[in-house]
C-alpha cells in the first residue's frame, strides 16, 4: 500500500471562516494498490473550485468521509492491469469517469455517463471500489473519482487524460475542470460564433474560461458580469467589457448588445442569477447554464417566451466535453496563445493550508488557487 497525506472531509455544514472550524482534516491515510482498468497517480497541483466549497458547506450532500479534490494533474506511477498508461505518463484528470460503454458514452456524451454518474454519487471509483484505507481501517470515499486534495490518489483510467510531459503540472490541473467546463460551454454549449454578441455571468475559474473561449471564438463584444470588481478587473485585462452584477446587470447587458447578448452563459450555481443570465438573453437566443444550484432549488422564467421568442435554455455538464477529444484541442488553444488560462491563477498553497484557501474562495478573494506538491 502506498501511504499518503489527502484532505478529507469528515462533517459538511461547519461555518466560514473554515481557517478556524477546519471542516478539511489533513489525514495519514494509506491506498491499496489500483486495481483493474486502474491507476495510482502522483498528484502534482489541485484546484480549488466552487464544487468542493459545495461539498464542504452542504449544499451537494455526498457521503462522508470523503477526500475530497476533483480538478488536477499529476503523474503515473503505478498502473493496474487493462490499462493504456504506463509509469512516468503525465495526466489531466477528468471528474466524469466514463465509462465509453452505456449509451449516452457511445453517442459522444460522456459528461452524462451512467455509471459514472451512479459511481460518483456513491463516492467510489467507476468499479465500485473504494481504495483510501485510514487507520482505523475506515475507508473514505473518492470524490468524483479524483480525490485530488491528496498527494497520491488512485484512480479510474477512464478519469484521466495522457498530456505531454513539459506542461507544467500548475497549468495542466486547470484544464480538469475549470477549462473544460468554461470553455466547452462557450464552445460547445453555447456554441459560440465569429460576430456573435456575450455574456458571462460569474468570474470564477469557470466563468473566465468561458470568457477567453468567446473571445478565441470570435465573438464581436464578449461582457463580463461579477458583483466582484476585481473579477472584473481581471476580465477586462483579458479582453471582455466588465459589466457590475448586481439588479442593474439586465438592463446594462441589454443596453451594450441593443436589446440582449446572443449567447448568455451564467457559471454562478445561484438561481436569482440564471434569471438575470435568461433575462438578459435576446430573442432567438441561447442561454446556458453550468453552476450548480442547491438540489431542488426552483427556477421560475416566463414560459411563454421559449416559443414567442425562439429561446433556448440548455443546461452544460463538464462543458459538454469530451475529455479525451477536448483536454488536448484546449492545450492546443492554450500553446498558441488564444487561450491564455495562466491569468487565471490567483496562488499556490500547500496541503496544510487548504481550509484558509476556501476561505478565500468563500469570499471571492481568488479566481483558482492551487494545491501544489513537493
Amino acid at each position: 500500500m502506498t501511504a499518503t497525506r489527502a484532505a478529507v472531509l469528515v462533517e459538511s455544514g461547519r461555518p466560514a471562516p473554515y481557517a478556524a472550524s477546519r471542516p478539511l482534516e489533513i489525514a495519514e491515510l494509506r491506498l491499496d494498490p489500483p486495481g483493474h482498468g486502474e491507476l495510482l497517480v502522483r498528484i502534482g497541483a489541485a484546484g480549488l473550485c466552487h464544487s468542493d466549497l459545495s461539498v464542504i458547506n452542504g449544499s451537494r450532500p455526498r457521503p462522508l468521509p470523503m477526500a475530497l479534490g476533483h480538478e488536477a494533474a499529476g503523474e503515473v506511477v503505478e498502473t493496474g492491469p487493462g490499462t493504456e498508461f504506463a509509469p512516468g505518463d503525465h495526466v489531466v484528470l477528468a471528474f466524469v469517469p466514463a465509462c465509453g460503454h452505456c449509451e449516452r458514452c457511445v453517442a459522444g456524451r460522456p459528461a452524462l455517463c451512467g455509471p459514472g454518474a451512479e459511481a460518483n454519487g456513491a463516492g467510489t471509483l467507476l468499479g465500485g471500489g473504494r481504495r483510501f484505507r485510514a487507520p482505523d481501517g475506515t475507508r473514505p470515499h473518492h470524490h468524483l473519482g479524483v480525490s485530488a486534495f491528496s498527494e497520491y490518489t488512485v484512480v479510474s483510467s477512464r478519469s484521466a487524460v495522457r498530456i505531454d510531459r513539459d506542461l507544467p503540472f500548475d497549468v495542466a490541473a486547470l484544464f480538469g475542470c475549470a477549462v473544460l467546463t468554461g470553455a466547452g460551454a462557450a464552445l460547445y454549449s453555447a456554441a459560440v460564433a465569429p460576430g456573435d454578441t456575450v455574456a458571462v455571468f460569474g468570474l470564477g475559474g469557470v466563468g473566465l474560461s468561458a470568457v477567453l473561449a468567446a473571445k478565441a471564438a470570435g465573438a464581436s463584444t464578449v461582457l463580463a458580469v461579477d458583483v466582484v470588481a476585481s473579477k472584473r478587473d481581471l476580465a477586462e485585462r483579458l479582453g471582455a467589457r466588465p459589466v457590475a452584477g448586481g439588479p442593474d446587470a439586465v438592463e446594462a447587458v441589454r443596453d451594450l448588445t441593443s436589446g440582449g447578448a446572443e449567447k448568455v452563459i451564467d457559471t454562478t450555481g445561484v438561481v436569482a442569477v440564471l434569471e438575470q443570465a435568461y433575462a438578459a438573453t435576446r430573442p432567438g437566443g441561447t442561454t446556458v447554464t453550468v453552476g450548480l444550484p442547491a438540489p431542488g432549488a426552483p427556477l421560475t422564467l416566463p414560459a411563454l417566451s421559449l416559443v414567442a421568442e425562439e429561446r433556448t435554455l440548455r443546461g452544460s455538464y463538464l462543458g459538454s466535453c469530451v475529455p479525451r477529444r477536448d483536454v488536448p484541442r484546449f492545450i492546443a488553444l492554450y500553446r498558441d496563445g488564444a487561450l491564455p488560462v495562466d491569468a487565471l491563477l490567483s496562488g499556490r498553497l500547500p496541503l496544510d493550508e487548504i481550509n484558509a484557501g476556501f476561505d478565500r474562495l468563500h469570499t471571492a478573494e481568488a479566481v483558482r488557487q492551487l494545491i501544489t506538491f513537493p
